[in-house]
């Protein structure tokens, strides 16, 4: 799950380029504020009518616009470090014909990471259900950052990881574990599913 750093392709750089590559880093910053990070993807006539307008590939300004989007997963992550303890959750809820469970909570010394299970009457599933598993995103509150870490599963199950910064105390009465599911890894489109799983006292 470790990102890979980035290595520069090239020793080159024509110093010529670097106040236009400064004006097009200010206007990131200035779509940024004005979209409140959450930008979209410009219509398909938009990016035809813009290729043609200043010679560019089309493909090329998908591919600039779909990483604008993505912003979040450039990030650098927090790698886990330093395991401390287990903290038991089991607290489940059910909607429609799934079952949601926060398992435990792995402790770490810089984060924590979250376990979220999910299991269904997997017998009738087909074998395009069982390569069609939805993404689910998670939310704690402003105070903490929230990032998917991987899932595995098959017939019946599956398993979502969530690193969280920074870490969560050791008693965690009163969380609120919110997720909500979307299409894929990559849509920022909901499917309608929503979880929301309270720590109560006693856990």
């Amino acid at each position: 799950m470790k990102q890979k750093g980035f290595v520069r392709p090239t020793d080159y750089y024509d110093e010529r380029l670097c106040v236009i590559d400064e004006q097009i880093c200010m206007l990131f910053k200035e779509r940024k504020i004005l979209s409140n990070k959450h930008p979209g993807f410009p219509p398909d006539e938009y990016i035809t009518k813009w290729a043609g307008k200043f010679e560019l590939y089309e493909d090329l300004l998908r591919s600039i616009f779909g990483a604008l989007r993505m912003e979040d997963e450039f990030r650098p992550r927090v790698e886990p470090t330093n395991f401390i303890k287990h903290i038991p959750i089991l607290k489940s809820i059910e909607i429609g014909k799934k079952i949601y469970t926060v398992t435990f909570i792995r402790q770490f010394e810089n984060a924590s990471v979250v376990h979220l299970d999910i299991n269904w009457d997997g017998t009738n599933d087909s074998r395009e259900e069982l390569h069609k598993h939805r993404t689910f995103g998670m939310n704690l509150g402003k105070q903490y950052d929230c990032r998917p870490y991987g899932g595995r599963g098959g017939t019946g199950q599956y398993t979502h990881q969530f690193i969280v910064t920074p870490p969560l105390p050791d008693d965690p009465t009163g969380l609120i574990f919110s997720f909500i599911e979307y299409n894929s890894i990559f849509s920022d489109k909901k499917t309608g599913v929503e979880v929301k799983i309270h720590v109560e006292e006693g856990c």
